[in-house]
């Protein structure tokens, strides 16, 4: 978090921008800790947004030491519901919507994102694509940007471990689901969410050619998205 506000800040610095609002996907340990440095112990922030769905609003309240940035201040919880859009202005529409997962704390959502021009999809963590009711390649059609899980690039990338027991859909699995689609359609989609042994995050690996090759992109920091 610490690192990110600080590109935010580079990109939009302090005085002309304002952070209005953080947007909670589920209780999973790399997608809400960061929260933490809004603390008194840290930055000491006063009353920022933070979007979520009710039971990852319910965790963060009553379980420590979350429960403690809101009794602080620190963060003004926002309740979300599966389907309905928040608008931030009137150029900017987040909607969020549930998606199968190992929700042991909280549900699981992706997000709708809609600006004045373009539009994206968000989708960091979800189970194989055929757990959802929703076909995945009706998504990417409908938005201008598919970001979408890529934790494991293919089976056996964990060694020792039965990936048939974990539950995201590998890369070589989503470009096989996707190979039918139009070479526009497939621009859209966007890898993201790598594991530290997805080679995709390897500058020139043979994984990178791949989906390069193949018609659809893989996300670099930094990346920037116009909407």
């Amino acid at each position: 978090m610490r690192e990110q506000l600080y590109q935010l800040h580079q990109v939009a610095p302090d005085g002309e921008y304002k952070l209005n609002g953080v947007f909670l996907t589920h209780a999973h340990i790399g997608h809400y800790v960061g929260i933490m440095h809004f603390g008194h112990e840290a930055i000491g922030a006063h009353g920022v947004p933070v979007y979520a769905m009710p039971r990852m609003l319910e965790y963060l309240s009553s379980n420590g030491p979350w429960d403690q940035l809101v009794r602080f201040k620190n963060i003004d919880l926002q309740a979300l519901q599966d389907g309905e859009a928040i608008e931030l202005g009137e150029r900017l529409r987040v909607t969020p919507f549930l998606v199968p997962h190992r929700d042991e704390y909280s549900e699981t959502v992706g997000y709708r994102i809609d600006g004045p021009n373009k539009s994206a999809v968000f989708i960091p963590d979800i189970e194989k694509w055929d757990r959802w009711e929703t076909d995945i390649r009706d998504i990417v059609r409908s938005v201008d940007y598919a970001l979408l899980d890529a934790t494991f690039f293919a089976d056996g990338e964990l060694q020792g471990r039965d990936m048939s027991q974990i539950g995201h859909p590998f890369v070589t699995e989503s470009m096989a689901l996707f190979e039918d689609m139009t070479d526009e359609e497939k621009s859209r989609v966007i890898f993201i969410h790598m594991n530290h042994t997805n080679p995709l995050l390897i500058d020139g690996s043979e994984a990178q050619a791949i989906v390069t090759e193949r018609g659809f992109k893989f996300a670099t920091e930094g990346m920037r998205l116009a909407l």
